[in-house]
């Protein structure tokens, strides 16, 4: 029967999209685990069996280091506090965008099922995680996890008592910071809310730290090929009728060089519909990495005719009375944005740059905003982050536009080269990504998550407050039923929408 359930939860893993060889590989991990918690080398080795098949290893190590950086306590003391109410903040959105995910996924649910393996966010197991990068930045993001909350309780008096990883097989699966439990029993209230705010809080703050390497990472890289390149090409238009391919280089046009989308534009505005242009174009990289260079001739198309062949867009639909009447007033709106009867159309759409990949990662593409903008920009740019490898299957940028990026000549880019510094830019992606999700994820206002352990706390405190006659143990009692019915409450909000998909798919 002890047995039991860790095979249970093999096989449900399995049922969540795990490979077979990956669940073969659990049993025999399990079974070794088994023999060396029996023969005693577990203890030997500080370690300990949790959850079955979650291997808790124990070390000293760490400590030293602890000391060192808990020296400057007026810091941390004032970074506890600070956490404290960033917490309340980011638990507020957490909750909101959980209420306005399912209320969302009620009056619209999902076309298509939720792929269980993409529910558990596993480095090389969920379809948009790949492995290497994620995994070394799961390892890093769980370190400064535990010593956010290992650095709060030693500037608080509280000893450590040991550090720690937790290995599914040869994947970390978190860290720990092991205190002496008494003295954080005993800790007052508004100490344990700083010790449990920290790590979560110092997760975001690495985030947005990292955001800023990235820009400046993406700031070192120039376009291989200075040029133009569209993302999409329009089905029966003259850049089609000529044979142009999404992601090919157009270095000029009708001899004169576009190094920018302004001489481009300013160039189209000098044709008409009817129009020959002559294109100068390099081809994708073939299997040698090579490009080949030819010259192609596009007879331009009318740009309104394009857009009135599209019909009415549905938003400009909602207030017509009649078709033709609609029609017409489209026309003239496009024709007040610039959209007339012989404007030059090339056919193509998403026409950017050679180092379009990365320009949304520079902050210094927001210069032109006033401040306020650019702040709240920045504020958010986490939430773009994660939608990036959803949308790119797994890639920080389209690999495409990857191929026409190439070091800059700083000093860092000309040592390391074109690959060191996608790499570079890759593992920072992750790290950010990691970070914001483990701070974000870990102010879910439910035990055994932070968010529930400041939830339980500040429900107490409260409760305290307003019944100072109250007897302490029934206002202990009342806050662990409140934190109670709330972990259910919350947890009920973050499957409804993962439910409902899946039966209705």
């Amino acid at each position: 029967m002890n047995h039991l359930l860790p095979m249970i939860s093999i096989y449900f893993f399995y049922l969540l999209g795990l490979p077979i060889w990956g669940a073969i590989i659990m049993i025999i991990w399990y079974s070794v685990l088994i023999i060396l918690e029996n023969n005693g080398t577990l203890d030997n080795w500080d370690a300990t069996r949790v959850l079955g098949f979650i291997l808790m290893i124990r070390t000293k190590k760490g400590r030293i280091f602890l000391e060192k950086i808990s020296k400057y306590r007026r810091f941390w003391r004032g970074f506890g506090e600070f956490s404290i109410w960033l917490c309340f903040i980011v638990m507020f959105g957490v909750i909101l965008l959980l209420i306005l995910t399912a209320v969302a996924s009620a009056f619209s649910p999902p076309e298509e099922a939720i792929p269980a393996k993409d529910l558990l966010l596993i480095p090389g197991v969920t379809s948009f995680v790949p492995f290497w990068w994620p995994v070394i930045a799961l390892i890093m993001a769980v370190i400064i996890h535990e010593y956010g909350h290992a650095i709060q309780a030693r500037v608080h008096g509280m000893r450590a008592k040991s550090f720690g990883l937790l290995l599914l097989g040869p994947l970390p699966m978190g860290a720990f910071f092991e205190p002496e439990i008494q003295e954080m029993t005993r800790a007052p209230r508004r100490e344990r809310l700083r010790i449990y705010a920290a790590a979560p809080s110092i997760n975001i703050v690495s985030t947005y730290i990292v955001i800023l390497l990235l820009s400046c990472t993406a700031s070192g890289f120039v376009a291989s090929e200075p040029g133009l390149h569209a993302k999409g090409i329009i089905v029966d238009s003259g850049a089609e009728e000529a044979g142009l391919e999404p992601y090919e280089i157009i270095t000029h046009l009708d001899g004169i060089h576009v190094p920018d989308y302004d001489s481009f534009t300013e160039i189209m505005d000098s044709k008409s519909a009817g129009d020959e242009m002559n294109l100068s174009v390099m081809s994708r990289k073939n299997e040698m990495g090579d490009r080949e260079t030819r010259e192609i001739v596009v007879t331009l198309t009318d740009q309104l005719d394009y857009y009135v062949s599209q019909g009415i867009p549905t938003w400009f639909e909602e207030d017509c009375d009649s078709q033709e009447q609609c029609m017409e007033d489209y026309i003239t709106f496009l024709n007040g944005n610039g959209i007339e009867q012989g404007n030059a159309f090339l056919g193509v759409s998403g026409i950017s740059s050679g180092t379009s990949a990365v320009e949304r990662y520079k902050l210094s593409s927001t210069e032109d905003l006033n401040p306020l903008l650019r702040t709240v920009i920045f504020v958010f740019k986490p939430l773009e982050l994660l939608g990036e490898p959803i949308r790119l299957e797994g890639h920080s940028m389209p690999l495409e536009e990857r191929d026409l990026l190439e070091s800059g000549d700083g000093i860092i880019a000309s040592i390391i080269g074109t690959s060191g510094m996608l790499a570079i830019f890759d593992f920072l992606f992750w790290l950010a990504w990691i970070n914001f999700i483990l701070g974000f994820a870990n102010l879910i206002p439910m035990v055994p998550f932070d968010g529930g352990q400041i939830t339980r706390d500040s429900t107490h405190s409260v409760i305290k407050f307003f019944g100072k006659n109250m007897n302490p143990l029934r206002v202990e009692k009342i806050a662990n039923r409140v934190s109670g019915f709330s972990s259910i409450i919350i947890l009920l909000i973050v499957l409804f929408p993962i439910l409902l998909a899946n039966m209705l798919n």
